[in-house]
């Protein structure tokens, strides 16, 4: 069977799944346990299960600081995600030899953003020449948060 015959949500719980086998204590599954429906669900949002990222021999992903263009003292550092390699290359036009595209399933790569501290955000770039999609780690957190808050009974 094939990925594409595969529901996108059954794939996206795979990918869950991989994480949460992964997790190094009991406490951080539990954790991820909790954000896991918040991780699917912006996931399923986009387009792609999987995304490019520009990475250095070393396996350092490559990010980028954007610059204001009216305000050049606001900066925010993003990554870009690429949906295929013909949108890296796009984007690219003197490829680096010193860096590679590699493919970083979805739920993963939103999981990362809230750890990687400089980042702000990701940038996902459906198709070359269009503009990207952005995720930002604040709003992450606050579509984590309202998850996790409890119901208020008004009863």
């Amino acid at each position: 069977m094939t990925s594409d015959r595969i529901p996108l949500n059954a794939q996206l719980d795979a990918q869950i799944q991989e994480l949460l086998q992964q997790a190094p204590s009991a406490e951080a599954r539990a954790d991820l346990q909790a954000i896991a429906p918040v991780l699917s669900t912006v996931a399923s949002r986009l387009q792609h299960l999987q995304y490019y990222l520009l990475q250095t021999l070393e396996q350092q992903w490559v990010m980028t600081t954007l610059q204001h263009q009216a305000q050049p003292n606001l900066t925010k550092t993003v990554i870009y995600a690429y949906a295929s390699l013909e949108a890296v290359k796009a984007a690219q036009p003197h490829p680096d030899p010193q860096l590679l595209a590699l493919p970083i399933p979805t739920v993963p790569l939103l999981f990362q953003l809230l750890a990687i501290e400089p980042v702000e955000s990701l940038i996902f770039v459906e198709a070359p020449q269009h503009p990207g999609v952005e995720i930002s780690r604040q709003l992450l957190q606050s579509l984590i948060a309202q998850h996790l808050q409890p119901p208020i009974d008004i009863a």
